[in-house]
């Protein structure tokens, strides 16, 4: 290993990089708790301060840019169909655990993470930007010497106009989320009302007429594999009217994607998970078959599973029929051949991991958020009992208004106030459902109020922190590995 040393801070030995004649370094200042990209050789085009034979950086944002120019094992990259786990970070400061856990889960099958991957919504309640949030996850890279690929997420893109931050910090994957332009009240429609549903919907955009797409679907049987679909006239009808403003809404923003992106590659998925009802086979099968007909490159695909998927808590339903299902769109999955499976609100889903990756044979891609979030939260409730109450009152304080975009089945009056709990019992609420969801969907309020303090605590305790990552997320990935 390349030696070098700092005697203002500690530096991160697995940073130390020796490329093209230059040293490369990260250090925690001893004073302030800082971060510091150390430079020896061709300083060029970065920003700092010279002490002694070296320049000392700023993590900033010109300097994360010259760095991944320098290094570039930095960047992002897409992944493709390779079994994938996206790692949420709504602190920005989890990449390295997220790492740890990667090497101490992975025994065979690699798993290519995300490590950069945050939503419009998330990122309007943290305050961070998509260049934020890549830079971010970079200097994790950095710091523990991750050498092999990784991807980073524009999560939930609803609108063309989401599109340009993300496509300017250089973001390899794309998640596309036309739930709002999905009519759930399809599910429950008659026919009569559903054929005059669907007379109204944007032809023009889709590019087809409704005789065309009747006759594709309904003429005789459609094989899948081993699996038969017979689309009647209402199960298509009800296909077309629920989802089809939501194919035209994606292919306009692939369109634009596309076109923003001029030749670069990258990941694109489609996600249908936030919706009321489940996608099901027939529906799954509808909606590959458009975006494929239209050549809408997806390389993964989120339906709406049977069940609940909700934050921070492990699968709600009947296993043995979310197995039976799962097996029915493995089955279009390997059908079409072009895409793999995504598993949204996938954190803390270990009941299903086993079946999921099984029925997947690996074409699975699962998305985490919150779960990181708690994960410091519990390091709070060990180390500091004070400011968990503090916490743990906002969140009660906040929940009416911060739960509306999601969906939960949390009962907050089962929740106690801090006041009502001794020091050594607030470790235990990181363990119960509706404490968790509680302090998963308030993480906005709580970063609004205590994220310095927060950050700063973070700081304070970073091997407590990437520690109860590596653990934590150990067990995500063992049964993908």
């Amino acid at each position: 290993m390349t030696q070098i040393s700092f005697s203002q801070g500690t530096i991160y030995p697995d940073s130390i990089t020796h490329h093209n004649n230059t040293t490369y370094a990260l250090t925690k200042l001893a004073a302030s708790g800082e971060k510091r990209l150390l430079i020896q050789g061709n300083t060029s085009e970065f920003v700092g301060k010279v002490v002694n034979d070296m320049l000392v950086c700023k993590l900033t944002a010109v300097n994360a840019a010259t760095l991944r120019t320098r290094l570039p094992w930095l960047n992002p990259v897409p992944l493709g169909r390779q079994t994938s786990f996206g790692f949420g970070d709504r602190l920005g400061i989890a990449t390295p655990g997220h790492i740890a856990s990667l090497r101490a889960a992975i025994q065979g099958k690699p798993i290519a993470p995300i490590f950069a991957q945050q939503s419009v919504r998330e990122n309007t309640r943290t305050g961070r930007t998509p260049q934020g949030v890549l830079d971010d996850a970079m200097w994790g890279v950095f710091q523990e010497g991750w050498r092999d690929l990784w991807g980073a997420d524009a999560d939930h893109v609803k609108e063309v106009a989401d599109l340009d931050p993300f496509v300017a910090a250089g973001y390899t994957f794309y998640t596309i989320d036309p739930s709002d332009y999905v009519d759930n009240e399809a599910q429950t429609d008659d026919a009569a009302t559903l054929r005059q549903r669907a007379q109204r919907l944007p032809w023009e955009r889709l590019g087809t007429t409704y005789a065309a797409m009747f006759a594709q679907y309904c003429s005789e049987p459609l094989q899948a594999g081993e699996l038969m679909l017979d689309f009647d006239e209402t199960i298509f009808l009800r296909a077309l009217v629920k989802y089809g403003r939501a194919i035209g809404h994606t292919a306009v923003i692939a369109q634009s994607l596309n076109e923003q992106m001029a030749g670069q590659v990258y990941d694109l998925e489609m996600s249908v998970d936030e919706t009321d009802t489940p996608t099901s086979i027939h529906e799954h099968y509808f909606i590959a078959n458009e975006l494929i007909r239209r050549n809408i490159p997806i390389v993964s695909l989120a339906p709406r599973f049977v069940g609940k998927f909700q934050k921070g808590v492990d699968y709600m339903g009947d296993i043995a029929q979310f197995e039976t299902e799962l097996v029915k769109h493995v089955a279009i999955l390997h059908h079409f051949d072009r895409y793999k499976l995504s598993i949204h609100t996938g954190s803390d889903k270990f009941s299903i991991y086993g079946i999921i990756n099984k029925q997947a044979q690996g074409y699975v891609h699962v998305k985490t958020a919150g779960t990181s979030h708690l994960e410091i939260l519990r390091v709070v409730a060990v180390h500091n009992p004070p400011f968990f109450r503090r916490i743990l009152d906002l969140a009660h304080g906040r929940f009416q208004t911060d739960r509306k975009t999601y969906y939960i089945d949390c009962q907050p009056e089962k929740v106690p106030f801090g006041r009502q709990l001794a020091d050594a019992q607030m470790p235990a609420l990181l363990e119960d459902f509706n404490a968790r969801q509680l302090l998963h969907v308030t993480f906005g309020s709580i970063l609004d109020v205590y994220g310095s303090e927060l950050h700063a605590f973070a700081a304070a305790h970073e091997a407590d922190y990437r520690a109860g990552l590596e653990r934590h997320f150990a067990r995500h990935l063992r049964p993908f590995s």
